[in-house]
C-alpha cells in the first residue's frame, strides 16, 4: 500500500506507526517547510510539498488527512474523486453540508472512506467492547466518556483563544469524536438529540463542555471534553457502559492500569445468586509479534484496518456515516449551547 500524508504535526506519527505495520509512505505534504524537512530525515525517499493537490497524481493508493481539525471535508471529497481511498483524522465534517457532501462522494467513488477514530479501537474501549458482546451487563441504558487534558488555565486561554490554531477557531462542542464515537460503537445506537452545557466559562468561552445525548435506541449517552483539572496524565480517557445488569467501566487511574476495566455484574441478574466484580486487563496489540506502546494501539489498529480496506476489500472500520454522525453531534452541540443549553437535533445520516 503507498500512501501519503497531508499534515505533519500528527501526521508524522501516522507515517511512523504506517511504515511499522508495512505500508510505503511516498509523499508527505505539510505547509511548513521545518515540518517537511524533519519528515524528509526519516522518510528521505518520499516525495515533499507544500501542496496537498501535488498529492492527486503523485501514485497513491491512499491518503492520511491529518491536517487542520476543520479542513478534512474538501481534501478528502479531492482525492475520493480521483479513486484514492481516504483516512481522515477527525473531524470528518464541520457542518450538515459538508457532511452530506463528504458521504455523497464516499458513495460515487471507486475508493472508500475511513476515519481515524483511534479511541474506538484503544485498549479499554476493547474490553468494554468484549463485555458489551457478552450479554452480561444486559441492555444498555446509560454510556458516558470523558476525553480531558489537565492544562494551567494560562495555558488553556492560550490554546483556545489563538485564533492562528485550530482549537481557537471551532466551536467548543466541536471536539467531541474521541469521547462520541467509542459510545456509538459501544451501543450500536445513532444520535438524535444533544444538549450541550458549557463548564469553567468564567463568562467567555467554556474551557469545557458537557453533551447530554438522547440515542436512537433510547439510552442516554453523556460526554465531557475539554480541559479541566485532575485528570490523569495517560490518555485522558475514561468510558463507563452501564446496562440493565451490570456496569463496565475504565479505571481512573494512571499508568498501565488506565487501561485496564471494571466489571461488575450484579447477584440478582446471576443464575448463582452472587455479585461479581473483577479488573480486566487488556491483551497487548501485537504488531510482528512485538507489543505497540499502549498508546499507539488504537492508531495503529486504524491504519492496519485502513490497509486491509485498501488492499483487501475489507469494510473501513468506521465508514462514513458514522464518522459524519458523530462529527454533527459536536455541530448539534455547538447550536444547542448557543441556545441555552436547548436540545437540538442531530441530523439523521443514518440511511
Amino acid at each position: 500500500m503507498r500512501i501519503g500524508i497531508v499534515g505533519l504535526l500528527r501526521g508524522l506519527y501516522m507515517a511512523e506507526s504506517a511504515h511499522r505495520i508495512g505500508a510505503e509512505v511516498i509523499a508527505l505534504c505539510d505547509r511548513d517547510a521545518e515540518r517537511l524537512a524533519a519528515a524528509h530525515a526519516e522518510f528521505p525517499g518520499a516525495r515533499l510539498t507544500e501542496d496537498w493537490t501535488d498529492l492527486l497524481d503523485a501514485g497513491l493508493d491512499g491518503v492520511v488527512l491529518a491536517n487542520d481539525f476543520d479542513a478534512h471535508t474538501a481534501l478528502a471529497i479531492a482525492f475520493l474523486d480521483r479513486g484514492i481511498h481516504v483516512l481522515s483524522e477527525t473531524a470528518a465534517c464541520v457542518s450538515e453540508e459538508e457532511g452530506r457532501l463528504l458521504i455523497a462522494a464516499t458513495e460515487r467513488s471507486t475508493a472508500t472512506y475511513s476515519f481515524a477514530e483511534n479511541y474506538v479501537f484503544h485498549p479499554h474501549t476493547r474490553l468494554l467492547r468484549e463485555s458489551v458482546d457478552s450479554g452480561e451487563l444486559g441492555s444498555i441504558v446509560l454510556a458516558e466518556a470523558d476525553y480531558l487534558h489537565s492544562l494551567s488555565p494560562q495555558d488553556t486561554a492560550a490554546l483556545i483563544g489563538d485564533p492562528a490554531h485550530w482549537r481557537g477557531r471551532i466551536p467548543p462542542t466541536a471536539y467531541c469524536t474521541h469521547t462520541v464515537s467509542p459510545l456509538l460503537e459501544l451501543t450500536g445506537a445513532w444520535p438524535v438529540e444533544v444538549s450541550a452545557y458549557p463548564v469553567g466559562s468564567g463568562g467567555g468561552r467554556p474551557a469545557a463542555v458537557v453533551l447530554a445525548i438522547r440515542l436512537s435506541d433510547g439510552a442516554l449517552a453523556l460526554t465531557r471534553h475539554g480541559f479541566l483539572a485532575g485528570e490523569a496524565g495517560s490518555h485522558w480517557s475514561w468510558i463507563s457502559v452501564r446496562g440493565a445488569h451490570g456496569l463496565a467501566e475504565s479505571v481512573r487511574a494512571t499508568g498501565d492500569d488506565a487501561w485496564s476495566v471494571r466489571v461488575r455484574t450484579e447477584g440478582w441478574a446471576q443464575d448463582d445468586g452472587q455479585t461479581h466484580e473483577e479488573i480486566r486487563v487488556p491483551d497487548h496489540y501485537l504488531v510482528n509479534d512485538e507489543p505497540v506502546d499502549r498508546m499507539a494501539e488504537g492508531t495503529v489498529a486504524v491504519l492496519e484496518g485502513f490497509r486491509a480496506t485498501v488492499e483487501h476489500g475489507a469494510p473501513p472500520l468506521i465508514p462514513v456515516r458514522p464518522a459524519v454522525a458523530a462529527s454533527l453531534v459536536g455541530v448539534a452541540g455547538a447550536e444547542s449551547l448557543a441556545t441555552g443549553s436547548a436540545p437540538v437535533r442531530v441530523p439523521d445520516v443514518s440511511a
